[in-house]
This record gives structure tokens, C-alpha cells and sequence, in this order.
């Protein structure tokens, strides 16, 4: 079994750890809606990803 010779001090252990940090999401504004979403994701309100129609969005139907 491996044991280690020295302790890890808490400089190298948190550098260790460095990369384990919360990231920032990125949420743009829709050009076409104006709607907050993630960044290459489909606008899932208008269905429009790169200025193709991807999904087919459902109509509101009124009585």
C-alpha cells in the first residue's frame, strides 16, 4: 500500500484543488426573442438554433 513519506501541506493540496472552482455558466440574450438562454443551446421558445428553424414549436390555439 502506498503511503506518503511527507504531509501535504495546504498550499499544495489547494493547488491541487485549483480546478474544482465554480464556473460562470454563460447565458446570452436570444437575438431573435430577446430571452435569456445558454450559449450554443436551442431557443427553446422559438425553436431557432443558428438561424435555422431546429424544432417544431407548438401553436397556441385560441377558443
Amino acid at each position: 500500500m502506498a503511503v506518503p513519506k511527507r504531509k501535504t501541506s495546504n498550499s499544495k493540496k489547494n493547488m491541487r484543488r485549483s480546478h474544482l472552482g465554480i464556473k460562470n455558466i454563460n447565458v446570452i440574450l436570444d437575438k431573435n426573442s430577446g430571452e435569456p438562454r445558454l450559449q450554443h443551446k436551442i431557443d427553446k421558445s422559438t425553436g431557432i438554433y443558428k438561424g435555422r428553424q431546429i424544432l417544431k414549436t407548438k401553436s397556441k390555439k385560441t377558443n
